[in-house]
């Protein structure tokens, strides 16, 4: 028996019949958000659209927004706040490893130095050297 994979979710696999069905609307509104810049299809070789299921998906939250009321531009700047949105998240799990893997180097610098009640060793000055002591006034 063969066995189903389902695609990853940006890989193209779907014509505009099968994405307008599954997002619920008419292939001509998916040409028409196409021509607006809100979804952008990858092409074939022969420059047929091919959606990918998070186009499916962007095309549904658009479907709601519009049927709220929501206007194209403001469509718009809600992709592009979205897409911001995510892209700081990425950008914030980055900086907190980055601070996680910091602060583990400085624990392990802490622990391989000696305890502060120690002082250091001193060696002797070389010859020729002088050792000029300060005393603050009295």
């Amino acid at each position: 028996m063969t066995e189903i994979t389902t695609p990853a979710p940006d890989v193209a696999v779907y014509v505009i019949s099968v994405a307008a069905e599954l997002s619920g609307l008419h292939p001509q509104t998916l040409r028409a958000y196409e021509r607006l810049g809100l979804v952008t299809p990858s092409r074939t070789g022969g420059g047929g659209r091919r959606y990918s299921h998070r186009d499916v998906e962007k095309l549904r939250s658009i479907a709601q927004l519009t049927s709220a009321g929501v206007g194209v531009e403001g469509v718009r700047r809600l992709l592009e706040l979205e897409h911001q949105l995510v892209a700081l998240q990425a950008r914030n799990a980055e900086l907190l490893a980055e601070l996680e893997a910091t602060r583990e180097a400085f624990r392990r610098a802490l622990s391989a130095r000696p305890p502060a009640d120690r002082l250091p060793v001193l060696r002797p000055p070389d010859p020729g050297q002088s050792v000029v002591i300060w005393r603050r006034g009295l």
